[in-house]
């Protein structure tokens, strides 16, 4: 039996337990996404969207499986009924020699720490530290780049959550945001989704309970935020939150629920707060988008949001890049410019301006022609780039900034 990667283990013993026996054949035998959908009416991960480097495929994000009558949807959590585990004797010979290597009770032994320790050459005096934040609703581990310029003045502070199966550190070398925090001279932290509270890493954004102020994983990412806050030095106008994915829309959802914490939010691929409230309702909006409710801010105002999202995405439809535009200008009236652009890369654009005349310009969105599911102008160093795009996280930054001058005024 050839060898599998981490990723092709882990999600096929996952497919096993939900009985998507066709799903997990097709990906122990190495089939196309297009094969493997062929086969199994819908697999449910997708592998459209690929590395940079190497093409090697590997997930990012759920995605749907057939929607039938029968089928019954997977939860996103460990925990499962052992009655529903497949009895060996109904699992296929293609699949027996897997189970016999990895087991049916799953990857103890080869699971890790979402938090890898410090890695890598850092410029001198800076840190790159792993931490861990806990209230009534669980713990979390993340780490935080602490620049060499850093000398206890205040500094702005950016939250930066990750895409399904990546880690701190993978997304930090692929949005080179500590790059720009060395260069700039602010804070940056990666809050780590742990494994335990969902088996693919993903923040549970369509979760109901995960989408309310001080409830669920909105409290913990609220919660490392002020716990930064409280330790260092940060500008209070000058806290931010971006994401990739279902890290963009946990971004979402911590700037509508927490407006008083952060002054700008960064959408990557992601979708908005209440696009779904539960698994099934997940696949739908990030296979066709659904439509925004009228869950603004929790103060009710405008939420300054810069979002971007590739025309091309596979994973998560572009049309929920608009409504997250939609759900952000709600509460105001503003003002549309369009403009069109072509990055150094080859990457055109099209970037829509929204402002008003108090604050200037309030909501970004980015459209990026002929991308995918990956942070545009990344760096190949990390999972899920496109790095002949225009640079997200310096536009981001660039962003942010602005919304900060505006609150000042």
């Amino acid at each position: 039996m050839k060898p599998f990667s981490k990723a092709t283990m882990m999600e096929a013993t996952r497919l096993t337990r939900n009985g998507q026996l066709q799903e997990a054949m097709a990906l122990l035998q190495g089939l196309s996404s297009d094969e493997a959908s062929s086969a199994a009416g819908f697999g449910a991960q997708h592998y459209n969207d690929r590395r940079s480097v190497g093409g090697a495929a590997s997930v990012i994000d759920i995605t749907p499986t057939a929607a039938t009558s029968k089928t019954r949807t997977a939860s996103p959590s460990p925990e499962r009924d052992p009655r529903s585990e497949p009895k060996k004797s109904s699992i296929p010979q293609v699949l027996r020699g897997f189970l016999d290597r990895v087991g049916t009770q799953g990857f103890e032994g080869l699971g890790s720490s979402p938090v890898a320790p410090d890695t890598g050459t850092l410029p001198d005096g800076a840190r790159f530290s792993a931490r861990t934040y806990a209230n009534a609703a669980g713990s979390r581990e993340y780490k935080l780049y602490v620049p060499s310029g850093y000398d206890g003045q205040a500094v702005p502070l950016v939250i930066m959550l990750h895409g399904c199966t990546q880690s701190p550190d993978d997304f930090a070398a692929g949005t080179r945001m500590n790059e720009l925090a060395e260069e700039q001279t602010f804070l940056v932290a990666y809050p780590a989704q742990s494994r335990s509270a969902n088996t693919s890493k993903c923040w549970n954004w369509f979760n109901a309970g995960d989408q309310d102020r001080d409830r669920g994983e909105p409290s913990l990412i609220a919660g490392i935020t002020r716990q930064i806050i409280d330790e260092f030095s940060v500008e209070p106008e000058c806290v931010y939150v971006a994401g990739l994915s279902a890290g963009g829309a946990a971004a979402a959802i911590m700037g509508a629920t927490y407006p008083e914490l952060f002054t700008a939010v960064g959408v990557h691929s992601g979708l908005a707060r209440g696009a779904a409230r539960d698994m099934g309702s997940a696949f739908a909006a990030m296979r066709k988008g659904a439509a925004p409710n009228s869950q603004t801010s929790a103060s009710g105002g405008l939420v300054p949001t810069i979002v971007f999202h590739g025309d091309r995405d596979a994973t998560v439809h572009p049309v929920n890049g608009e409504h997250v535009i939609e759900q952000a200008k709600a509460a105001a009236g503003v003002q549309t410019e369009i403009r069109q652009g072509e990055a150094p890369g080859g990457i055109r654009y099209t970037q829509t301006v929204h402002a008003d005349e108090e604050r200037g310009t309030t909501l970004e969105h980015w459209v990026l022609h002929g991308a995918g599911h990956a942070w545009s102008g990344g760096s190949p160093a990390g999972t899920y780039t496109e790095p002949k795009g225009p640079d997200a996280s310096r536009e981001m930054l660039r962003f942010f900034r602005e919304q900060a001058g505006a609150t000042r005024g």
